[in-house]
């Protein structure tokens, strides 16, 4: 549902408000930046997040200055782009990128109960490499108690779209100038085994599949 929040003003055919076209965004990174106020200043911090449902988790270190202040309720933004393209035009002002974004508002919640937190570690965990946690030792008493997890609903969103070609002012179309799209694209290279590595382990099923699906 289309808010004075997330309303997008600048080219609004761009903008699109369903839960389907959100979520896919979302999906498809695990990477996104925290907006809040701390202190009276703004604060924009990277990290790691995984969605199920409408929710979205994070976690870290229990004294970490973002999730201190975001488990007191406090207003945050998230956002999530992923970059597709350089839109290069005829003319400097008409460049452009193409992308694929979403901004999310709203508070966020403490994660106390046992089982739902190592439901989010595992969410975040999947959102990475599917299957890694699976494989790997899971967090023991110590390593909770030191990491916070919190939780955002889903409740006001906008995701913002650009694709295709450059669009040029009418008259720049006769210029002897190239102008199209260069693709940026995301890919997995080679896994690099820690030089420290007990011979005979093989690579991980879940980096074989992330490798082959890339």
């Amino acid at each position: 549902m289309k808010t004075d929040k997330t309303k997008v003003k600048r080219v609004p055919k761009r903008g699109h408000y369903d839960a389907e076209t959100i979520y896919k965004i979302l999906d498809n990174d695990f990477i996104c930046q925290v907006g809040f106020v701390y202190n009276d200043y703004p604060v924009v911090i990277p990290t790691i997040y995984g969605r199920k449902g409408e929710y979205i988790y994070f976690h870290g270190a229990s004294v970490s200055r973002m999730l201190v202040t975001m488990e007191k309720g406090v207003n945050i933004s998230i956002n999530v782009t992923q970059t597709d393209g350089i839109v290069l035009a005829r003319s400097a002002f008409h460049h452009s990128l193409n992308y694929h974004s979403v901004t999310v508002f709203g508070q966020a919640e403490l994660v106390t109960d046992t089982n739902e937190r190592m439901e989010a570690l595992k969410i975040i965990s999947d959102q990475i490499i599917p299957i890694r946690w699976e494989e790997a030792r899971l967090p023991n008493t110590k390593e909770l108690k030191a990491t916070k997890v919190l939780k955002l609903k889903i409740t006001e969103a906008s995701a913002k779209i650009r694709i295709g070609p450059p669009k040029d002012e009418k008259e720049d179309y006769d210029l002897d100038i190239w102008a199209g799209v260069i693709p940026i694209e995301k890919r997995y290279g080679q896994p690099i085994a820690d030089p420290d590595l007990k011979e005979g382990i093989p690579v991980a099923e879940s980096v074989l599949k992330l490798i082959k699906d890339n």
